[in-house]
């Protein structure tokens, strides 16, 4: 039997390579491996304040760009969290035997909360992880593919399960985390040093999954780079080794192969490369995602609800009962 996987996105902000390549890119490939649910996470976006014309737009836009990645219907669920109510219910509950110092160590949070302190951050923000716990436990996941800033969400997914089971007798599948190498990881085209943000200020710190082509190569030729002239793949220079990460990961080529093909050159020619390559990717992909209609969607995603509302059930009708509520 597989393992079965979960993970998802939130509909906000836009969605860019450094998602593709750090985790949907990621799920591709391992639906033929696992049992795979894949989520549009919106109870977790309106943890900030969104607007919800543009917040129902964006979840369907999410769950075409899982569509347009590979991610097939036919062997993965792909559904929106709030369409199974039992993730809230989940959620309640475990938040009865969650201690504040766990929520008061999430780096998240304090990352989140830095624009208007703690004092004008919204519960549910706070609270995001518990929710985040009873997407995963819900399930019985065993396996949680996640990116480096996750991980510490997904110990508390663990931590929970561990704790119910103890108190209540075992109820919970212990997840695993699943981290890809940090090859992955892509930053920011405007400051190497922090990732690649889909809520950013600037438009030039990443490279939207439905740029047009004029718009990505105008967003490269603005990326920063380090001082010299010659292409060098270090760590003494975020900037390059950044954008040869990108390259690379669009070219199937190796760092070491980049590196060599420009010696000589200035950045100019691999910059202009580089965009050529990415946009080569996009159009593929933005193909696929407009050949997707609204009512289409909405029909995938409402026979996902459906079929994971069956599992949801059966593990609230356990847990309930677990915890001593009447039937």
């Amino acid at each position: 039997m597989k393992k079965r996987i979960f993970s998802g996105v939130q509909p906000s902000g836009n969605l860019h390579i450094g998602n593709y390549l750090g985790a949907i890119k990621n799920w591709v490939e391992m639906q033929d491996q696992f049992e795979s649910i894949f989520c549009v996470v919106d109870l977790h976006a309106i943890t900030v304040p969104q607007d919800p014309q543009k917040l129902r737009e964006k979840t369907l836009e999410i769950a075409k760009i899982y569509l347009a990645a590979g991610i097939d219907p036919q062997k993965s669920t792909i559904f929106i969290q709030s369409h199974v109510v039992q993730h809230s219910e989940l959620a309640w509950i475990l938040n009865t035997i969650t201690k504040m110092p766990e929520l008061d160590k999430m780096t998240q949070f304090k990352d989140k909360s830095q624009k208007d302190g703690r004092e004008g951050a919204q519960v549910g923000l706070y609270d995001y992880p518990v929710l985040m716990a009873a997407d995963i436990l819900l399930y019985d996941t065993e396996v949680v593919p996640v990116g480096e800033d996750q991980k510490q969400h997904v110990e508390l997914a663990r931590n929970l399960a561990q704790r119910f089971n103890q108190r209540f007798g075992q109820t919970f599948t212990v997840p695993d985390v699943f981290i890809k190498q940090e090859g992955m990881r892509i930053m920011g085209l405007d400051n190497p040093a922090k990732k690649m943000s889909k809520s950013a200020i600037s438009e030039y710190n990443y490279i939207s999954l439905i740029d047009d082509a004029k718009t990505v190569e105008k967003k490269i030729k603005k990326a920063v780079t380090d001082s010299g002239s010659e292409l060098e793949y270090s760590d003494e220079k975020p900037a390059l080794k950044n954008l040869i990460n990108i390259y690379a990961c669009f070219s199937n080529q190796s760092p070491e192969e980049i590196v060599k093909k420009y010696q000589g050159k200035g950045y100019g020619d691999f910059k202009r490369d580089l965009a050529e390559t990415i946009n080569g990717f996009l159009a593929d992909f933005q193909e696929k995602f407009n050949s997707y209609s609204d009512e289409q969607v909405l029909a995938i995603l409402r026979a996902g609800a459906e079929k994971v509302e069956k599992i949801a059930k059966e593990k609230m009708k356990e847990v309930r009962e677990k915890v001593g509520f009447v039937m």
